[in-house]
């Protein structure tokens, strides 16, 4: 072992918590800027329907495809393919528009 490498008992019971910087400092929203600008891709999901190839290949112009949701039944709001939040639609400015009305935390997603 060089002078330069410690054993894992040699760097002491301070390890950072996950919430705190190195200088021990809490987080806060500037510490996140660099990841400001990526992006993401939000998806609203207003439901699902499974057709088969031959039911694909007669749709047109015109064509209903019922959905597995009810009028007025939450939408899902996905983040990168993730379930984050159901909402509502709503028009904006003459604009489609989702307002969120339920966050959906780890484990409570029921896909």
């Amino acid at each position: 072992m060089s002078e330069n490498e410690l054993e894992l008992d040699e760097l002491g019971p301070e390890v950072p918590s996950a919430g705190a910087d190195i200088d021990g400092g809490e987080k806060t929203a500037t510490d996140l800027a660099p990841i400001f600008d990526v992006p993401v891709a939000i998806s609203a999901v207003l439901g699902r329907a499974t057709v088969s190839v031959s039911q694909l290949l007669q749709l047109n112009s015109g064509s209903i495809l019922e959905l597995d949701r009810r009028v007025g039944e939450a939408i899902d709001i996905y983040v990168n393919n993730r379930l984050v939040a159901r909402g509502e639609v709503v028009i904006v400015d003459e604009r489609l528009g989702v307002t969120m009305t339920e966050i959906i935390k780890d484990g409570d997603a029921q896909v």
